[in-house]
């Protein structure tokens, strides 16, 4: 159960860090849409392994092979199958992880959940399954590119080093010049130099991806259970180590008035429009057309290479540390990943709301 995701535009994955590969099967996939080969790979080289010093040191191809579904360069309406094969698997590194628990990790519920659990890299827990969610994402980018439709996330913040202006202040494409994928060089420093330094003592830190959505029409989302701002919450608050999620103002500026923080109508020469746009480009759960904006927080790892105290399986205290190859900061790596997730959920809206693709 929990493996599918998405109404119309369905994506099943399956596989673990440490088995064969990870792969999956897209259903509900418009016919007839041109399929760039090199895009697909290179949205999964943003999300690879071992891209820089930062990130962990594992080494990946992560070579997508498509099954079905692909037709002379076009999609074919027939469900997408493919596979992306595991090649660079050190599984004796967690040969002691066997019978403990790693603090704040799914080790325990998986466990407790199911009676047994895959203790390499984390097995289905582990974000090398996000390969799946990747490779759905490139596909949905390239339906709604159609569309005219476009998505970029980048790093917003890093432990306590944030970016403080708003998103149409930066330069968006700055943000894959450097190695935390941060849109403002300087700060990217700074956040480059707090990972590094993080990494040299083996703990962890957290942030904030920041997400845009543009070219959205207008009417994407349901009014009451099926809100477009709950489907992107749902869909980012299932990717590992994500913790929070909040879009337009958010939790910010809740202390003004409705009179401060209304977007208030106009008419902008024979089309509505809104002079702000606070809501983030959702109202009453429904697209309003504007740039759709929204921030999710991700927790520092929870694999950790230092000592901390724990249980093993039958609730002994116990003592672990953890060896291994695992990326100190989330985030750099997570960016692609949001914007997957994103792109699936717009597509699957885009089509509960249309017919026809066409």
């Amino acid at each position: 159960m929990g493996n599918t995701f998405g109404n119309i535009f369905k994506l099943t994955s399956f596989g673990e860090s440490h088995g064969i590969g990870i792969g999956g099967v897209i259903d509900g996939y418009p016919a007839g849409v041109d399929i760039d080969m090199n895009f697909i790979q290179n949205e999964l080289n943003r999300r690879k392994p071992g891209q820089n010093k930062l990130t962990t040191p594992r080494k990946e191809d992560d070579k997508v092979e498509f099954l079905s579904g692909i037709f002379e360069g076009k999609s074919t309406g027939c469900p997408i199958g493919f596979i992306v094969r595991n090649i660079n698997q050190h599984s004796n590194d967690y040969e002691n992880l066997r019978n403990v628990f790693r603090p704040s990790h799914a080790d325990f519920t998986y466990f407790s959940k199911y009676g047994i659990r895959d203790y390499r890299g984390g097995g289905r827990s582990s974000a090398r399954e996000t390969i799946a969610r990747c490779v759905g994402g490139a596909l949905a980018k390239l339906a709604l590119i159609k569309k005219n439709i476009r998505i970029q996330a980048y790093t917003s913040q890093i432990g306590t080093i944030t970016l403080e202006k708003d998103y149409t202040q930066y330069n968006l494409d700055i943000a894959e010049t450097n190695m935390v994928r941060c849109p403002d060089p300087d700060t990217a420093v700074k956040m480059e130099n707090l990972v590094a330094e993080v990494k040299g003592k083996g703990d962890t830190i957290g942030g904030v991806i920041t997400c845009i959505i543009k070219g959205c029409p207008i009417g994407l989302g349901e009014p009451v259970f099926g809100k477009l701002q709950s489907a992107l919450a749902g869909a980012m608050m299932s990717i590992n180590a994500a913790k929070g999620f909040e879009y337009g103002q958010g939790f910010g500026h809740m202390e003004l008035k409705g009179s401060q923080q209304n977007d208030i109508f106009f008419n902008n020469n024979g089309k509505i429009d809104t002079l702000t746009n606070r809501s983030g480009g959702i109202q009453g759960g429904i697209s309003n057309g504007k740039d759709i904006y929204f921030r999710v927080a991700f927790k520092p790892v929870a694999t950790i290479l230092m000592e901390q105290s724990t249980v093993d399986i039958n609730g002994n205290n116990s003592k672990i540390t953890a060896r291994g190859r695992h990326d100190a900061c989330v985030l750099p790596r997570a960016v692609p990943v949001v914007e997957a997730m994103a792109a699936m959920t717009i597509l699957d809206y885009y089509l509960l709301n249309n017919s026809s693709f066409l």
